[in-house]
């Protein structure tokens, strides 16, 4: 991303850093041809999803919606990811200006969309968390409580709010008050769906034995419930794991901008970058890896079977 990190007299627009560094630490450059290729196998992996979703009936289900709207953000992300380093190859060529009017406002628009995607990732892991804790707690009454319905609102409610935070997050980066934004936001989301995660661990074993008691519930609906509830665990490691670093460059950005130790930690900003982008390659894995399911029509799509699914 050509990240707005400062005085746009200053800036580097490949790595979103001062261009002059008050370290003896080198910068790390990561080739345009890297975020690319995860481009790419992010965009193949999650279009994959979308199409298994949407083709077998059997995924028509409120955690699917959410897992695909998953899967369509990390398309989106994908896309623009790599419009975006198409754009920088271009330019490393010398047939773009980097400076230039039309460039930066593509960018922008692309940056924008990135920030769009980040925020519906948060949001649909939230969403998927609510859906595994009422699937585990409130099982005889899910059907109820998340109808179809619902779901739709949830999901058209977190279009309109991440595009517009996203497009008046690129819009008013330089100012500190929306980058604390940016950064409050992530760990309020993180730190609610940790809350969560744990009380569903923490009275799991009781709420399903108690479920398990009752007529018309079966040990299927416990263990469905578990295992969702352990791929939603894989999916908020995996997006801690990829977005904290980020996170912490923009932090350092408010605290210690000039300071030599934080200048060291920013030399890091492009792999920060890798990370970044490599999460929307590793959620579809996961879904893969949990999902007997998705597996089988996966399986279906490559070998495009002819039988209806």
């Amino acid at each position: 991303m050509w990240l707005p990190t400062t005085a746009p007299s200053t800036l580097n627009f490949r790595t979103g850093a001062p261009s002059k560094n008050h370290t003896d630490c080198p910068e790390i450059q990561v080739p345009n041809e890297v975020f690319l290729a995860i481009a790419i196998i992010s965009l193949s992996e999650n279009l994959l999803v979308v199409v298994a979703v949407i083709k077998n009936k059997n995924l028509h289900s409120p955690m699917y919606c959410f897992i695909c709207n998953l899967a369509v953000f990390n398309t989106i992300s994908g896309l623009s990811k790599g419009w975006e380093n198409i754009m920088l190859l271009f330019t490393d060529a010398g047939h773009l200006d980097s400076r230039g009017i039309t460039e930066r406002k593509i960018d922008d628009i692309m940056d924008s969309l990135l920030c769009m995607c980040f925020l519906g990732s948060i949001y649909s892991i939230l969403a998927i968390a609510v859906d595994r804790y009422i699937t585990i707690f409130h099982a005889l009454r899910y059907h109820t409580l998340m109808t179809m319905r619902r779901v739709v609102v949830i999901l058209l409610s977190i279009w309109v709010l991440c595009g517009t935070s996203g497009a008046l997050m690129i819009g008013f980066f330089n100012a500190s008050t929306v980058m604390i934004f940016f950064i409050v936001l992530l760990f309020t989301a993180l730190l609610f769906i940790l809350l969560l995660y744990v009380h569903m661990f923490l009275l799991a074993r009781h709420h399903a034995n108690r479920i398990a008691s009752m007529p018309g519930a079966t040990m299927r609906n416990r263990t469905t419930g578990l295992r969702g509830a352990l791929t939603l665990t894989m999916l908020i490691g995996v997006f801690v794991a990829c977005w904290a670093p980020f996170c912490l460059h923009l932090l350092i950005l408010l605290i210690c901008p000039q300071n030599p130790y934080c200048e060291c930690y920013r030399s890091l900003f492009q792999l920060h970058l890798v990370l970044l982008v490599s999460h929307a390659v590793i959620d579809p894995a996961i879904y893969a890896f949990r999902s007997a399911e998705l597996r089988n029509t996966f399986k279906k799509i490559f070998l495009c079977s002819s039988s209806r699914i």
